[in-house]
Formats: C-alpha cells, structure tokens, sequence
C-alpha cells in the first residue's frame, strides 16, 4: 500500500470548481499542475521537470520519456481511452522494473462512444445525411428517401475490438435484434456475443451488412482495413470507425464507396485530424464524418474527475484500480 502523503502532477486543465474539488480531494496530496497545460485530454504534454521531481502520481497525458526517466512515480492515469503512445517496450521495461501502474478512462468514454455508433447505425439506415443535405436545398425527397430507408433488424453487425465501448455497444443493440458478432486480439469466452479472435474476420466479412471498426491505433493495426481487406466487404455493407484513423486506408475507403461496393461509411477518427479541407473524405458522397466528437458530453470533464478520484480512493487503500491497461507483476500483488 503507497505511503502518504504525495504529489500529483496534473496536464489536465479543469475549470476552476474541478480544479478546486481536485485540490481539496487530493488532500494531503499536493497538486503539481504541468508547465505546460494539455490543449485537451487526448494532446500529450511536452516534456515537464516538474514531474520528475518527486512526484508520484501522474494525471493527464504525460510524456512518455518522463515516464521511462521519473525516479518516484508510481501511477498514470491516463485521461484518454486510447493509450498507444504510452504502450512501447521502453515503458513496459520501466513499468517492470519499477512497479508502475497506468490506467486510463475507458470507463468514460464507452458511454457516449457506443451510443454516437448507435445514432450513427440509426441515421444511416434512416438516411438522415441525405435528409439534411436535402434541406440545406429545400428540396422534398420524399420518394427515394422512403423507399431506401430501412430497419435495423436481422442483419449481421461485426464489431471489430471488443473492448469495454464494444461491450457497452452489445448492449444498446440488443432491443434490434441483430446478430452481432464480436473481434478481439485474445477472446475471454465471456462476452455477450460469440466472439472470435481477430485474425478470424476475414472469413466473416463477405457475410457482414455492418462493419464496426473500434479498434486501437498500434503497429498491428495500422491500415488493418486495407484495400484488400475492404474488397471482402459484403456489396451494399455499412462501414463506421470510431476507433482511430490510421486503422483503415482511408484512400482505398473512400474508392469503395465512391463505387458503391460499401454503401456508407461514417468516420468519427481520421489521419490527420483535423482533416485537410481539400481531402477527398470529405466530399466522397456517402461518407459521412464528425470530428473525434464520440466521446464527447456534457459533463465530461467532470466524469473525468470523477474517475481520477475514485481511481485515486482505491490507490489509497490498496484496492485494484479501475481501467488497468499497463502494470507489472510487483505493482499488482502491492494493491
């Protein structure tokens, strides 16, 4: 169990009332806020001696190599689901030799993250892009938009990284009735849908009318839907990414529906972001995007916070932490 008191480094910018609360929950810890505040809460922070100056606990998005290089700390708590950066045989050889724990916010994000893919499953099969897009003409569609509209009901949903936002996403599909059909690197047996190890998918593909890619940005992953890949899409299929850009060819994406091969496909994540305005994603007919604003919500902030202090509660008296993503051995047989 950690000894008391610390000091916690913070990139995170809050509002005054939650950096208030921060400060008087974190007692008798102190706040050690960055030099140099995050832009927000997926930005990493620059490189920080304050950190490495007897601080224990980290907050926010910290440099990697303040990591690898601080002597006292202890804990990250990431304020992002996604962790790629922080997830390099450098730190995994730091945290193994120094009992370092990170957790991030998944437990944040899978709430508003599944259900941005619901709405977005919803508006395609009800054409709401076309429907807007027709109003910004005042034109009455009224023919073809009734006729191509359609249900969610007894298609084959492949959901593609079936983490903790795939597993909230399970749930809000079930009243559809869908067959849903979960991929993951290492399968538990316990999920709420079969669920197959990724390297399985292919065999799936040609049978799927929706495609839903959340997965991780890492070396295996990159272009993971590749031109090839997306040739073995079902004709006529629905494509969404919220997971992050660089997991699909965005080129060869927007070929396959410019084609028709993939009837629609809805981008939460790009590469880059924010993307160009002369990128060919953005006038692909049938591609429809919203800027990394998944995760997004009133109150999110707060949630994060929140998250922090219950994680912090539990540090404190050696319970495990929620959203464990990296640790070693020694760090989990202490809590």
């Amino acid at each position: 169990m950690p000894s008391f008191a610390t000091s916690i480094w913070s990139s995170q910018p809050f509002p005054t009332p939650l950096h208030d609360l921060l400060v008087r929950a974190a007692l008798p810890d102190e706040i050690v806020p960055a030099a140099l505040a995050n832009a927000s809460n997926l930005a990493g922070a620059s490189r920080d001696p304050a950190l490495l100056n007897a601080c224990h606990i980290a907050l926010g998005q910290p440099d990697p190599l303040d990591i690898i290089e601080s002597a006292s700390l202890k804990w990250v708590h990431l304020t992002s689901a996604g962790y790629t950066r922080y997830d390099t045989p450098e730190i995994r050889s730091a945290i193994s030799s120094r009992g370092i724990i990170i957790t991030n916010s998944s437990q944040v994000y899978d709430e508003p993250c599944a259900q941005h893919a619901l709405a977005m499953l919803l508006a395609m099969a009800r054409r709401l892009p076309e429907a807007a897009h027709d109003q910004s003409r005042a034109a009455w569609n009224y023919a073809s938009l009734r006729a191509r509209s359609t249900l969610l009901k007894r298609q084959r949903v492949l959901i593609v990284g079936l983490g903790t936002i795939g597993k909230r996403l399970v749930e809000l599909l079930e009243p559809f009735k869908l067959e849903v059909i979960g991929f993951r690197r290492t399968p538990r047996g316990d999920e709420r849908v079969p669920c197959h190890a990724i390297d399985q998918l292919d065999r799936f593909l040609p049978s799927a009318d929706i495609v839903i890619n959340i997965l991780p940005a890492s070396n295996s992953t990159k272009d993971f839907f590749s031109a090839d890949r997306l040739a073995k899409f079902k004709p006529g299929s629905l494509y969404l990414n919220i997971g992050r850009g660089d997991t699909n060819d965005q080129v060869a994406l927007a070929s396959a529906v410019k084609s028709g091969h993939i009837a629609q496909a809805y981008l939460d994540v790009t590469v880059p972001e924010p993307l160009p305005t002369d990128h060919v994603l953005w006038t692909t007919p049938n591609i429809h995007i919203t800027p990394h604003t998944a995760g997004g919500f009133d109150g999110e902030l707060a949630r994060l916070l929140e998250h922090f202090l219950d994680n912090l509660a539990r540090y404190r008296t050696g319970l495990p932490l929620l959203d464990q993503i990296l640790q070693s051995e020694a760090a989990a047989q202490s809590l």
